[in-house]
């Protein structure tokens, strides 16, 4: 059994790569201030009511025991920003800019000196205002605003393609899965995230229908190359792409591919090494394959699955003496760690079995509180980043 990253696990890394989009097209940010009320003192626990100008949207806080008051998680726009005070609007300001790099710190006094200052400020803002731009700025200013509509409208549809991709996936509704990664992928042919879950969607859906598996297969294994071109760093696509090709039974490629995953992630480099071993356990190839789980549990002795395929391959190699079974050394050892590692993993009465054929009798109170769970002989595993 190939044993890839879940869905779950791909929407995780999904998520995070999407956050990258997301923040270069509506470039999250904030805005700080300060109250002071009627008496000329820190307004306590005033209502702070921000109303998004350009789009909809609409937020609120409150002043701490300073009158002081912070919002972050605004996207770049322009907002109005009124205080409260007891249900009643005290204090307002309007078309406050806010951009990555601008978020203004406000300052609203409620006194009568304030106000007049307050006053004072709006009336010379306003004819500066009546100065106008020039036809150059105002043109910049709308050549700006349409780009960041479009960007927020690409933003949308990208991010509402790739979930319905990743529900319908959940739900092993493979065409529909397929059809919405595809439309993220056109949406923004940048992301690697989307090739990956569109690849991974191809090969599950390859593996459903034995009819079309051929096909699907050579989909998955070209879509995996964008993700790839892409994200050329990623050791878990490189993994994955690996097992799909080991899928179409291309050993030799998926070998190269999963050798490259363990030299770009060392500390999964006992995975990677698993894995290899699979795939050329899988084509026959033991004595290649025993080199590998060797290298799987020399990078991490806790690889549970790399110690019963290296018990089981040198088990393969014992004879009978006499009327007993005899192993080479090192096989009692391999089962016996595979049964601290994984004592009710699903290799472990399989462990036991050898372990009796070698005379050995058998504990049955194999404890590791750090024992990982689950395994099957000669499976893979998928990993990500």
């Amino acid at each position: 059994m190939l044993k890839k990253l879940s869905f779950r696990r791909v929407m995780v890394l999904v998520a995070t790569g999407l956050l990258s989009v997301i923040s270069a097209f509506g470039q999250i940010t904030g805005m700080r201030g300060v109250v002071k009320g009627q008496d000329g003192q820190p307004a306590v626990d005033a209502e702070i009511r921000i109303e998004r100008k350009d789009n909809k949207g609409s937020f609120k806080t409150k002043t701490n025991k300073k009158g002081e008051f912070v919002y972050m998680g605004l996207q770049s726009g322009t907002y109005d920003v009124a205080v409260f005070i007891a249900n009643a609007e005290a204090d307002k300001q309007v078309n406050i800019r806010v951009s990555l790099n601008d978020q203004p710190d406000l300052k609203f006094d409620l006194s009568e000196a304030g106000r007049k200052k307050a006053a004072a400020a709006a009336a010379a803002q306003q004819q500066q205002a009546a100065q106008g731009l020039s036809k150059a700025e105002q043109e910049a200013v709308e050549k700006a605003e349409k780009a960041r509509a479009e960007a927020m409208k690409k933003n949308k549809e990208l991010n509402d393609a790739f979930n319905a991709g990743m529900t319908a996936a959940k739900a092993e509704q493979w065409d529909e899965s397929i059809a919405a990664f595809t439309k993220a992928s056109e949406v923004d042919p940048k992301q690697d995230v989307v090739w990956s879950n569109l690849a991974e969607t191809y090969v599950a859906k390859a593996k459903k229908t034995p009819a079309e598996r051929d096909a699907l297969l050579a989909k998955g294994i070209e879509v995996w190359a964008k993700a790839l071109e892409l994200k050329p760093e990623n050791a878990g696509y490189h993994n994955n792409f690996g097992l799909a090709l080991a899928e179409a039974r291309r050993a030799k490629d998926a070998a190269d591919e999963l050798t490259k995953a363990a030299t770009l992630d060392p500390p999964n480099a006992g995975m990677y090494y698993n894995n290899l071993g699979a795939v050329l356990m899988n084509r026959g190839e033991q004595e290649a394959a025993y080199e590998q789980f060797k290298k799987a549990v020399e990078a991490n002795p806790n690889f549970a699955e790399a110690h019963f395929q290296i018990g089981s391959y040198l088990a393969g190699k014992g004879t009978l003496v006499g009327d007993k079974f005899s192993a080479p050394p090192g096989t009692k050892e391999a089962f016996e760690t595979y049964l601290a590692l994984a004592p009710n993993g699903p290799n472990a009465e399989a462990s036991k079995g050898m372990l009796t054929a070698l005379g050995e009798k058998i504990q049955t109170n194999y404890t590791n509180p750090n024992a990982p769970k689950g395994g099957k002989a000669a499976t893979t595993k998928k990993g990500g980043k």
